[in-house]
C-alpha cells in the first residue's frame, strides 16, 4: 500500500514540474510528439523587439520600432504581458492600443481602481 501511495505521489510530480517547466521542455521534444499536441506549437517564448513588432506588437502611440533603430539593448517587452495582449488582441478581435488599454483597464478593476482612475473604494478620500 505505501509502495503505491509513493508511486502516485511520484508521479503527481512529475506532472507537476512538467506542468511548470513546459515553456523548457517543449522545445526539445522530437517533430513527431509535438505534431500529437498541436497547442504545444502555439506556445513560444517572444524574446526581441523585432520579433515583438513582427506579431503586431506597435503602434504609433506605442512605437517599439523607435527601440530598435535606437540600438536599445533590453531584451524586449514583458514576456506574460505581451501573451496576455496578444490572447486579448485574437480573443477580441481588437488591435494592439485597444488590447493594451483593456489589459490595463483590467489591471486597475483588480486593484479597486475604475477606469478614470478612481479609487472604487467606498473609505477612499478623493478631495480635500
Amino acid at each position: 500500500m505505501l509502495f503505491y501511495l509513493s508511486l502516485v505521489a511520484f508521479l503527481s510530480l512529475l506532472v507537476m514540474l512538467t506542468y511548470r517547466y513546459r515553456a523548457f521542455i517543449v522545445p526539445h521534444l522530437p517533430e513527431r510528439v509535438k505534431s500529437l499536441f498541436p497547442k504545444l506549437h502555439n506556445y513560444a517564448p517572444i524574446s526581441t523587439f523585432a520579433d515583438q513588432v513582427g506579431l503586431g506588437l506597435s503602434s504609433n502611440d506605442f512605437d517599439i520600432e523607435a527601440n530598435i533603430r535606437s540600438g536599445d539593448s533590453r531584451t524586449g517587452l514583458d514576456e506574460a504581458g505581451t501573451q496576455e495582449v496578444l490572447e486579448i488582441m485574437r480573443r477580441e478581435r481588437v488591435n494592439f492600443d485597444q488590447a493594451r488599454l483593456i489589459r490595463q483597464n483590467r489591471i486597475l478593476a483588480r486593484n479597486g481602481i475604475d477606469p478614470s482612475g478612481m479609487p472604487l473604494d467606498s473609505k477612499a478620500i478623493t478631495r480635500l
